[in-house]
């Protein structure tokens, strides 16, 4: 704001990890390529040149600068076509067919002989959850899991998305850690929730109750057959990964326990955070961990809806009023 009150703004690039541009407008990496492609091309036609006609030569280089051109400025899914091949070259790499063991996958006996290669072990990157939802992963590192509710900007003033974006911005802005958030959409299956509201209608002591579950069951029914129904998740993955200690000297655990303070302490931090502008957040437990990992490897699945027990009444508290209703 300046001494007039008028909004300010300043524009950033949408990419604040796009790499520095040293000449030309060419990162280091495609200045490297390029320049390799014109030694290779250079080389290839010094050699060829004396012995071979000059527009074969030419047919031979021409092949070798299209490549080069265009893994240095040519990109695919936002990536550029080098880092694209490396990581198609390192997929075909891997085997393809992955099992549950953790002592390693052992080798055929030695009569028996295998078409194809065996299968390669599923390496799940969570080796333990603890009881505060903290997740010890490889390489010493910890993570924690937050669930965070959304709001409607559409339906603020102009003042109060202003206000907004600028707590959201100042959360970011204060991050010390890379931090992943996650919006999970999945199908909802409204079976389980349909059949309970069914039974308890048939206890309901007033007719006039019972019809209106009965109503109310069939048009859950109704809207689970006539719809794809989604549930959206918000969840903030905060992660710490501590300095590596030297094997044998018992630092190893005391730098785990410290990772996992702080990466517990960050993620009240985030809920207080969250919390202040409106948003609701809590942090997962080892339970809800353990949920939140399993539909990870079944997206596609769908889940029963959550809902309330229906032996217990709906109550509002008025602390204000000290009474109930």
């Amino acid at each position: 704001m300046n001494d007039e009150y008028e909004p300010m703004s300043a524009r950033i690039p949408a990419d604040i990890e796009q790499p520095d541009k040293i000449m030309y407008g060419l990162t280091g990496r495609q200045v490297a390529i390029l320049g390799a492609t014109a030694a290779v091309t250079v080389a290839v036609f010094m050699a060829a040149a004396p012995v071979v006609p000059v527009p074969i030569v030419i047919g031979v280089c021409f092949p070798l600068v299209a490549a080069g051109c265009s893994m240095a400025l040519g990109r695919r899914d936002g990536m550029g076509l080098d880092r694209f091949a490396l990581a198609a070259l390192d997929h075909l790499r891997r085997r393809r067919t992955l099992v549950s063991a953790p002592e390693g996958v052992p080798g055929p006996p030695a009569w028996c002989q295998v078409r194809g290669r065996l299968p390669g072990p599923l390496r799940f990157p969570v080796r333990a959850i603890r009881q505060d939802g903290v997740m010890d992963l490889d390489a010493g590192a910890t993570a924690a899991l937050v669930r965070a509710g959304t709001i409607s900007l559409g339906l603020r003033t102009a003042a109060e998305q202003t206000a907004l974006v600028g707590s959201f911005g100042r959360w970011l802005n204060s991050l010390e850690s890379p931090v992943q958030i996650v919006v999970q959409a999945r199908p909802v299956d409204l079976t389980e929730l349909t059949d309970r509201v069914a039974e308890a209608a048939r206890d309901l002591p007033h007719p006039a109750l019972r019809q209106a579950a009965e109503g109310h069951a069939a048009y859950l029914d109704e809207l689970g057959a006539s719809r794809n129904l989604l549930m959206r998740e918000v969840l903030i993955v905060l992660r710490d990964q501590p300095i590596p200690a030297t094997p044998g000297t018992g630092r190893r655990g005391r730098a785990r326990e410290a990772s996992a303070s702080i990466v517990a302490r960050r993620a009240i931090d985030t809920v207080r955070a969250l919390t202040s502008f409106g948003i609701t957040a809590h942090v997962l437990d080892a339970d809800e961990c353990v949920r939140v990992l399993s539909e990870a490897l079944s997206p596609s699945q769908a889940r029963p809806v959550p809902s309330s027990d229906f032996e217990r009444p709906i109550t509002s508290d008025h602390p204000t009023e000290g009474r109930q209703s």
